[in-house]
């Protein structure tokens, strides 16, 4: 209920995803193929819509963030997903939504936990 009730309450051009959040979603679903091909053509489909329904608002990893990272690391080992994750969201001036707050705790980033909503 948490996380669709934040969901529902955050207009759709306040919303912005990393280019690595499509990657994840793309390992996903190139595990599942081997196991289930009808349910990974589905999320291929639901993969196809998010790109779609993103589109200028999808954030490439650049020199800006990569520099962030690596002052975040250097701070805190983090796996590296997330500390890109929140140099992205702190270089955007975003916040970062994930349910892995105590890993970015220390980073100086604002974050949300949907599921706490």
């Amino acid at each position: 209920p948490g996380v669709s009730a934040w969901w529902n309450s955050v207009s759709e051009d306040d919303l912005w995803l990393s280019a690595l959040v499509l990657g994840e979603i793309r390992k996903g679903l190139e595990l599942v193929r081997d196991r289930d091909e009808f349910k990974a053509e589905a999320l291929e489909k639901w993969l196809d819509e998010v790109i779609s329904s993103f589109g200028d608002r999808v954030i490439p990893i650049d020199t800006a963030i990569a520099e962030e990272w690596g002052r975040m690391t250097a701070i805190r080992s983090v796996s590296v997903i997330d500390t890109l994750l929140a140099a992205t969201a702190k270089v955007h001036g975003l916040t970062f939504v994930t349910r892995n707050v105590a890993d970015v705790a220390e980073l100086n980033v604002d974050v949300l936990n949907p599921f706490d909503a």
